[in-house]
């Protein structure tokens, strides 16, 4: 649908400091979502070797609990798909703080594994719903000019959630951890209650002086008045119709992105992410290096964290294009050269005694290639291919799909590793990673310095010579 008005006239340039405050308190609940999610790789070699305690487990009930967050995320996505529209962006951020802080103090005092079950199931739901919210308000506040490097945050967030978890809990006990831990969505609460909603969704309720007020606030300027119309004309034409589940499949532009969406989500599950991220001390004591598995999982982390904080500063500049080519090709190689490692460590009699430094690099390399692209990008794309009256419904689906997704290739991880060899998923992921290469090249369209507006139009083929040229060969 056309906006009658053009939006690359030139304005003035503002102080952005509130956008980037208000990205920063939003994902530190990221922060505490990434420490749940984390907290299994150095918490299940310690429950695994408990004996004589009501927390004791096997390999099974370990996979379990590892995936237990993606499982509440499930009903985490949905409640979010219609609150963020009813209390807003900004509460929907907020609620997430109780049941994040509740899981903790669970898990602190958990005396039998169900509580432990309930609780990172409990933290699932506060995921989904925070995976829902947050990528929508920040590509929302965010100019164009800095979204991609906001939007980014949400994966580098995530990440240092999983490196600060396997800090704390290598050498830490679970209770100490856990206790330490809730300290973050009481922060998360403490700060982001003070930043401004997002002016889209106040348009959307209403109420245009409060959403000028706000936007004066996030841009630095006094005179917001022509970014106001713009936003106003585009909420306008997005909802003029409310939003249908059904509307990202029936209309054209939706359904692109939705195809894009889901593409990029799991060509990122399927090279096994998440599933190392739950295993990633027991692939490294398996690897039989000489530095500890909990030193090796730091390094990992770390590694991994300060490569999406990379990605996020050069997003806006290098494209999300080249960014995810790169970060898919490196990965392949990388996995390929972890799983040659353990075919050669199991199934021959060969002698690597001399090379178990491989499998470390060899994971350290993969962790440099993804987080240069496949890490952040997607996230970051979620926030920018939906109008505003099916975003909800959109970043819901996503984040569904994301856990369905992470579910079972962790399952998967667990189960081909028991049965038939450590090397037989690494070599899975390696022809995942290729396949989604190939439909990145052809597929995926660059957004960088674009407006939310002109990707929409983009997407329906209404924009520029550019997308003049995909609608001539594009078929409704």
């Amino acid at each position: 649908m056309k906006i009658a008005t053009s939006f690359n006239s030139k304005v003035p340039e503002g102080k952005p400091l509130c956008q980037y405050l208000a990205a920063f308190t939003g994902t530190l609940t990221i922060v505490t979502s990434g420490m749940h999610y984390g907290w299994p790789s150095p918490s299940l070699p310690i429950l695994e070797r408990l004996e004589n305690s009501t927390l004791t487990m096997n390999h099974s009930e370990g996979s379990w609990m590892a995936v237990m967050p993606l499982l509440g995320a499930l009903i985490g996505s949905l409640l979010a798909a219609t609150v963020v529209d009813i209390l807003g962006r900004k509460r929907a951020i907020l609620l997430t703080c109780f049941p994040f802080f509740a899981a903790w103090i669970m898990i602190a005092f958990s005396q039998s594994l169900t509580v432990l079950y309930i609780a990172r199931f409990i933290a699932g739901i506060a995921d989904g719903w925070a995976f829902t919210a947050v990528p929508m308000y920040i590509g929302e506040i965010a100019d164009p000019k800095i979204r991609g490097l906001l939007g980014s945050g949400v994966s580098s967030s995530w990440i240092f959630g999983i490196l600060l978890i396997n800090a704390i809990g290598s050498y830490l006990s679970i209770t100490i951890t856990a206790l330490v831990s809730s300290i973050v969505p009481v922060l998360t609460l403490l700060t982001f209650v003070w930043m401004p909603e997002s002016p889209y969704y106040l348009v959307m309720r209403g109420h245009k002086e409060e959403a000028k007020c706000n936007l004066q606030r996030l841009r630095g300027l006094e005179d917001v008045d022509s970014e106001l119309t713009r936003v106003s004309l585009a909420v306008k034409a997005q909802t003029q119709n409310s939003g249908k589940f059904l509307d990202l499949f029936v209309t054209k532009s939706n359904r692109k992105a939705v195809y894009i969406i889901m593409a990029l989500r799991g060509a990122q599950q399927l090279s096994g992410t998440t599933a190392i991220t739950f295993y990633t001390q027991l692939i490294f004591e398996e690897a039989g290096d000489d530095i500890s598995s909990e030193l090796a999982t730091v390094i990992y982390f770390s590694v991994q964290f300060l490569l999406t904080i990379l990605c996020s500063s050069i997003v806006d500049k290098a494209g999300r294009r080249p960014l995810l080519v790169l970060s898919l090709t490196g990965s392949a190689c990388a996995l390929f050269l972890e799983g040659t490692y353990f075919f050669i460590k199991t199934q021959t009699a060969i002698d690597v005694s001399s090379f178990t430094c491989i499998p470390v690099i060899s994971l350290i390399g993969f962790v440099i290639f993804f987080s240069s692209g496949m890490q952040s990008i997607p996230i970051l794309m979620l926030g920018e291919l939906f109008p505003a009256n099916v975003k909800a419904f959109a970043l819901c689906l996503a984040d569904i799909y994301f856990c369905l997704m992470a579910t079972v290739v962790s399952k998967f991880f667990q189960i081909v590793k028991d049965s038939f060899g450590i090397y037989v998923p690494f070599y899975v992921f390696t022809g995942s990673c290729l396949l989604g290469l190939v439909f990145i090249v052809l597929f995926v369209p660059e957004t960088k310095g674009k407006s939310l507006e002109e990707i929409q139009q983009y997407l329906g083929g209404k924009t520029g010579k550019e997308g003049e040229e995909k609608s001539e060969s594009e078929v409704v």
